[in-house]
């Protein structure tokens, strides 16, 4: 496989955040900077006034996908990995660069029957950002892997160790990644363990999809 494809599907995944006021948004998430008295979160962590109201702006822009999957695929977003425990399954949107609250370029719907409810949004990073994109936030991990079209991800080092097709399902080669760190956000589904927490206990009822 190219290293030109590699850095292509690469290019899907990174968000550059363009780092503008860094001094300011590091005193949001500490809660100063004029950003006003702190409100709570579900897991009880001070929220900045700033947070809110990117949150405000996060939940107006993706109310449409909330239980609408069709809507979410006609606008772009495709499947990239099933469910995986605990979390959702994922569904990205190659369009989507940068960072802008407004447009997340993953969305993590919970899957049961005919029924799909986005549940948190995401974005991927190459390495933790120098100055957070969101007060407070808190990272994850997700290692390197193969994606498939059918959302199938087999876990490998490097590109050209990738299966040409799913080796459960036989689906087509999508793209590969590199090690990446993630900063999910469930805007829509209460986590006692934290807004930007990597799982969320109160899923584990979806995990079988």
């Amino acid at each position: 496989m190219s290293t030109s494809r590699s850095i292509n599907r690469l290019a899907i995944w990174v968000v550059v955040v363009a780092v503008v006021g860094g001094t300011a948004a590091v005193a949001m998430a500490r809660g100063g900077g004029g950003a006003g008295p702190p409100s709570r979160t579900a897991a009880g962590a001070a929220t900045s006034a700033g947070l809110v109201t990117k949150l405000a702006l996060a939940r107006a822009a993706t109310a449409k996908y909330v239980t609408d999957l069709a809507r979410a695929k006609a606008d772009g977003y495709g499947i990239i990995t099933k469910m995986i425990p605990n979390m959702g399954y994922h569904y990205m949107n190659p369009k989507v660069t940068g960072f802008d609250v407004r447009k997340p370029p993953i969305l993590v719907y919970e899957h049961q029957g005919s029924t799909w409810q986005l549940s948190a949004i995401e974005w991927v990073f190459p390495s933790k950002p120098a100055a957070p994109p969101l007060p407070g936030a808190r990272y994850g991990a997700f290692g390197a892997g193969c994606h498939y079209v059918d959302g199938t991800f087999y876990p490998s080092d490097t590109q050209d160790a990738c299966p040409k097709t799913a080796p459960s399902t036989d689906a087509a080669f999508n793209f590969w990644h590199p090690p990446l760190v993630t900063m999910h956000v469930w805007l829509w589904y209460p986590n006692p363990s934290g807004l930007f927490a990597s799982t969320n206990p109160l899923v584990a009822a979806f995990n079988r999809g």
